[in-house]
């Protein structure tokens, strides 16, 4: 700090609101992150320019999917390689449990070196991304607390929060009671099993999500943020549906939200333009953290 400015602060008394980082305000800017399924179909085609098409939009972290003993059909080494050229960093990984599909990269088999694989990039967070419609049944449902607690114990080894991603169908009836969420929920350990809360599907079901923050507190440090059309309920972009996202991030203490990930599983323009409107809406609120 120049001697003139040191003057001028310390006599208006802004000097330990400059120390405090005021000065850095209007260079702040949001982070930006993204599940990369939202660009699946380009990351088929090409997965470094996307990747770099996504960092020029100002992106900075991501969310993965289709880990597979690769990273896109690549090693460890390679991905990150990629990630560190474009200035991209991996913060979750989705996964399946393997329950009937028991491929590489699932809950169920050699758990331990997908934990391993994804430390080494530096993922925070390993999500169950998915149930296959042949493993809801309620005998599967039954054996899934004690698959993610286990899962969770390994995860926490290396440091990394295991995480269950929702779509629409947990919220039927499990029992007389409860739903399938809810019986996740309330038989997995707080502590090693967190949830990824998908805003579109939560709300197609129905569901304020503002009733889970206040039962289930701090088990929600992951979002996935789209939006939902009125008439159709397609998946809309942030800020063209009916979420009302203002009151859903001022509860973002009670959730214990650390992450969220802009999502869009299909849209009726180029993906990069939808991703371009959300983003711009995004950019334009406050709430946005």
């Amino acid at each position: 700090m120049h001697r003139k400015d040191f003057i001028t602060l310390s006599s208006l008394g802004f000097l330990g609101l400059y120390s405090c980082g005021i000065s850095n305000l209007k260079t702040h800017k949001k982070t930006l992150a993204i599940q990369l399924y939202t660009v699946r179909d380009s990351i088929s085609e090409n997965l470094e320019k996307t990747l770099e098409r996504l960092a020029g939009l100002g992106f900075t972290e991501l969310e993965i999917y289709g880990y597979n003993g690769t990273f896109f059909g690549k090693t460890g080494n390679e991905f990150q390689s990629v990630l560190n050229n474009v200035g991209l960093k991996v913060i979750s990984s989705h996964h399946t449990t393997g329950i009937l599909h028991n491929d590489q990269g699932t809950l169920l088999k050699n758990w331990e070196k997908s934990v391993e694989d994804l430390h080494f990039i530096g993922s925070k967070y390993m999500v169950c991304s998915y149930l296959f419609p042949e493993e809801r049944t309620v005998e599967h449902y039954q054996k899934l607390p004690e698959i993610f607690d286990k899962s969770g114990e390994i995860t926490k080894k290396a440091g990394i929060q295991f995480a269950y991603h929702n779509h629409d169908f947990e919220f039927e009836k499990f029992d007389n009671s409860r739903n399938v969420y809810e019986f996740i929920l309330e038989n997995t350990s707080p502590e090693l099993v967190k949830m990824e809360l998908d805003l579109y599907w939560i709300s197609k079901a129905g569901l304020d999500p503002l009733v889970y923050f206040e039962k289930y507190p701090k088990r929600f440090p992951l979002w996935h943020v789209k939006d939902i059309k009125a008439e159709t309920k397609d998946f809309a972009e942030i800020g063209n549906g009916t979420i009302d996202f203002k009151r859903l991030f001022e509860a973002e203490k009670q959730a214990g939200l650390q992450h969220w990930f802009l999502e869009q599983d299909s849209s009726d323009k180029d993906i990069f333009e939808s991703i371009e409107i959300s983003k711009k809406y995004i950019l334009d609120h406050s709430y946005f953290r």
